[in-house]
């Protein structure tokens, strides 16, 4: 797809996800809205090695979303790949649903990884990266995590791993929306920044981008993966992107929506 199709693929992209939160009434739309030009950028903009036909192919490239909670915006982007029909997307978080309110492995194809418990992701990548190594498989992983993530010690015990095995096919997209559930980053823990230079004094490749910029993100993608040892993208982001009073507002980690916010963001993403 051509830069202006995937702007307006994560538009109408954003609108099936504020939809689906609408309807459960409950789930996690901030980040939802952060990630969702990168997953965008993955899936349709010629990135990731899938299949929707063949999810579970061993030649495949993998995507673990950490950053469990933002999972409406992987699900409305398996959706439109075809990994499963649009209409489970009306049934979010509800009792013996695939589309539960964390990503779990095995509800929906796609899924490759049960998250939301943050701090774990980055491990499950090293392993599927060191495996497809010792396999002599050309497989890439992508591990999303979010900013508020890269304060768990597990985390880092993955990141000084990484670079020892020299995992060149395993990349790291950090959603750096600056906000957490309890407030900004900054104010959570002031010593998280500068978190480029802590990933280069680790010997990652780090690349920093703005998140929501296609002409930023897929060169980004592209050269990811093609150094000797792991990358990371840092990826600039606003939590609630393109919803005028859901943008960087420290309420919209989780919460119902209203019919009346609900009315306003199909205004705003119009």
């Amino acid at each position: 797809m051509k830069v202006d199709e995937l702007t307006g693929m994560a538009r109408k992209l954003r609108r099936e996800a504020i939809e689906m939160l609408f309807v459960a009434q409950s789930g996690h739309p901030g980040s939802a809205m952060s990630t969702m030009e990168v997953l965008v950028a993955l899936y349709f903009g010629g990135v990731l090695r899938h299949d929707p036909s063949k999810p579970d192919d061993p030649a495949r490239d993998y995507f673990l979303l950490s950053n469990g909670h933002a999972c409406p915006a992987l699900y409305v982007v398996l959706a439109q790949a075809g990994y499963f029909g649009a209409k489970e997307l009306k049934r979010l978080r509800r009792l013996g649903a695939g589309l539960q309110g964390h990503p779990h492995r095995g509800s929906v194809p796609g899924i490759e990884i049960s998250s939301g418990s943050l701090g774990q992701g980055l491990s499950v990548g090293i392993g599927l990266a060191y495996a497809a190594k010792l396999a002599k498989r050309d497989n890439k992983v992508f591990v999303m995590m979010s900013d508020g993530e890269q304060e768990e010690g597990s985390t880092w015990e993955a990141v000084m791993y990484a670079p020892k095995k020299k995992l060149e096919n395993l990349v790291a997209i950090i959603d750096k929306n600056q906000m957490q559930i309890d407030g900004a980053t900054k104010d959570v823990m002031p010593g998280l920044d500068p978190l480029a230079d802590k990933y280069r004094a680790f010997n990652w490749h780090v690349q920093e981008i703005d998140g929501h910029n296609f002409d930023e993100i897929l060169p980004a993608l592209t050269a990811a993966g093609k150094n000797d040892g792991p990358s990371v993208i840092i990826s600039q982001t606003v939590r609630g992107q393109g919803i005028s009073f859901m943008a960087g507002s420290e309420h919209w980690h989780a919460g119902a929506i209203s019919e009346e916010e609900y009315q306003q963001a199909n205004k705003d993403l119009a």
